[in-house]
């Protein structure tokens, strides 16, 4: 950990990460392993704890014990509002436009739009386990953000708040994920009229009474066109249709 203070920060660079006088190590190391998954690797720390490299924030990290912990920068509050646009984390954020402390607030989601388009160097900042950020800290904030949680018990564990809101930032960091492509490919037009075709033709086989086949037919159409098949898919319902359609009264082989 260096205690070196910031100078040169990437205005257009992902947003930092900083934790304020965490009592528990472990939590830090939690706080790091979170920002590894996510992309994140500066973290800046307020009055930390002692991280004992054989000790619980480096057991907590997992991977991240290998860059975004050892690599961590010691800094002042002072130091931390002067250079960064600060996000204070906070959970209780009941007041309006009346109490300025803790207003105007942002969730999640909702701040990885806006901090995309800030063009200064960003920090997220999260408090004490306990007490979180003092009415003091949150008053020097340029802005507020909270998880939307419980109202009887909206408080959450400090590495909790932090995997949740660096979760939902992840579009500032990482163009790709290990997830598979998750965009689904609609089967070409051709092929699901053949199944609208062989519906209608099923339809036909069975006998279903003729003043209600319009209406199945759109029933049909409409839940098909909801579902969006894909090409594979397509094929398959094509082929079991066209099979039920071709021995519609071929019961002789249940007999």
């Amino acid at each position: 950990m260096t205690t070196e203070t910031p100078t040169h920060v990437d205005p257009a660079g992902p947003p930092a990460v900083a934790v304020v006088d965490a009592q528990t190590p472990g939590n830090v190391g939690t706080i790091a392993r979170g920002m590894k998954n996510f992309g994140f690797s500066d973290l800046l720390l307020v009055d930390p704890p002692e991280l004992d490299p054989d000790g619980e924030a480096y057991g907590f990290a997992g991977h991240a014990r290998e860059d975004v912990l050892p690599n961590a920068t010691e800094i002042t509050f002072d130091e931390l509002v002067e250079t960064y646009h600060t996000v204070g984390c906070t959970a209780v954020t009941n007041e309006d436009d009346r109490g300025h402390v803790r207003y105007p607030f942002t969730t999640p989601a909702a701040l990885a739009d806006r901090l995309s388009s800030v063009a200064a160097p960003t920090v997220v900042v999260f408090g004490r386990e306990g007490v979180g950020l003092t009415n003091d800290e949150l008053a020097r904030m340029d802005e507020i953000c909270a998880i939307p949680a419980n109202p009887e018990y909206p408080v959450l564990n400090l590495g909790q708040a932090a995997t949740i809101t660096l979760y939902e930032l992840q579009n500032l960091t990482l163009e790709e994920t290990q997830l598979p492509d998750v965009e689904r490919t609609r089967a070409p037009e051709p092929l699901l009229e053949r199944c609208f075709d062989a519906w209608t033709g099923l339809l036909r086989e069975i006998n279903h009474p003729e003043p209600k086949r319009a209406k199945a037919d759109r029933m049909f159409r409409r839940l098909v066109g909801r579902a969006d098949p894909t090409e594979g898919e397509a094929n398959t319902l094509l082929g079991i249709l066209k099979r039920a359609r071709d021995r519609p009264d071929r019961t002789d082989e249940t007999n």
